[in-house]
């Protein structure tokens, strides 16, 4: 049994802690929070609590850190952990560059440590049946893909949040929902070549905006598109379209939310009627936990490619110098 810290409990961290009780291979030792009010709200709900995460890496007791902390602290922590010996899970985005993506990658390859990403959509089954059928030449060639992902779980967030600022959180969406997205297309399509992007505040007023829509072409020669809205009922769809067939999937809910289903319809050429199934809810972020810990004990390799967790950074900073810019961005 792995014991892990979560460092943070907000939104994202309260999550993870919950989802800990039902892990096989994982249990929480404690939660990091130096916020005396979060540290209550976290006593209060049975957790034990340490107030700094030099604590947690001093402790030879814990054997991982869950990072649910703002993204400006990425990097610099999954570094300590590193060095501490201490493999890390890290919320999305891994960095808001390429270059500090690549520096956290490097500190745990050097250190000998697992290194995970909170990118957990890539175990819906329904995500995991239209890869196979990428990778399986179902769809024929690939030309496009179209996805949203969109919700207003993030209005109350109040004034001076840094998910509010574009320091921390640039391209409105992007870092909390869009990079999801890429990540799905950097596993079935590839290396992205060109990224164009746009954001616009509509109603909420945030330095960092509350739309993103980004077009993006790939070095195998596809296209894809993108959107992330703050402020609309919850939303996410993701299709791809081949020359033989087109696959959707449209989620109920959000990977937070138990019971949503997942509708799937595959469209073949030749006028037939699509195809359609259901997918009953799945834990996907409890899968992703599960895939870190038997990365760490060796029973399997973890899912996601260091090449991978850098690329969709480097996507994040195209698409952020994109919309700074008013261009488009190639990246090399």
């Amino acid at each position: 049994m792995i014991t892990c810290a979560v460092a943070g409990f907000g939104w994202w961290g309260r999550h993870i802690s919950q989802r800990l009780a039902q892990a096989k291979a994982l249990r929480l030792g404690y939660v990091v929070e130096p916020s005396p009010a979060r540290a209550a709200e976290a006593a209060g709900e049975g957790y034990r609590t340490v107030a700094s995460l030099d604590a947690a890496l001093a402790d030879p007791a814990i054997d991982a850190v869950i990072l649910t902390t703002p993204n400006t602290l990425h990097e610099a922590q999954v570094a300590a952990a590193a060095a501490a010996g201490k493999h890390v899970f890290c919320e999305k985005p891994l960095g808001l560059d390429g270059a500090s993506a690549a520096r956290s990658v490097a500190a745990c390859r050097a250190a000998g440590v697992v290194l995970g990403i909170g990118h957990e959509r890539r175990f819906e089954p329904a995500m995991q049946e239209i890869a196979r059928l990428v990778r399986d030449g179902a769809l024929g060639t690939v030309m496009h893909a179209e996805s949203a992902f969109s919700h207003d779980k993030l209005i109350g967030v109040p004034e001076g949040d840094w998910r509010r600022m574009s320091a921390s959180a640039p391209a409105a969406g992007m870092t909390g929902m869009g990079i999801h997205l890429t990540d799905l297309y950097i596993w079935m399509f590839g290396r992205v070549a060109t990224v164009s992007a746009l954001t616009a505040d509509r109603v909420l007023g945030w330095e960092t905006g509350d739309v993103v829509t980004v077009q993006l072409g790939f070095e195998a020669g596809m296209t894809a598109t993108l959107s992330a809205v703050l402020k609309t009922p919850h939303y996410m769809r993701y299709q791809v379209l081949g020359s033989d067939a087109w696959a959707e999937a449209r989620n109920e809910t959000h990977p937070d939310t138990p019971g949503g289903r997942t509708h799937f319809v595959l469209q073949r050429s030749g006028g037939a009627g699509p195809e359609t199934r259901t997918f009953d809810w799945n834990d996907a972020v409890l899968a992703n936990l599960e895939a870190f810990a038997a990365a760490i004990e060796g029973r399997a390799a973890y899912p996601y490619t260091n090449a991978e967790k850098i690329h969709n950074i480097e996507v994040l900073e195209a698409v952020t110098r994109s919309a700074r810019d008013l261009a488009v961005v190639r990246l090399p």
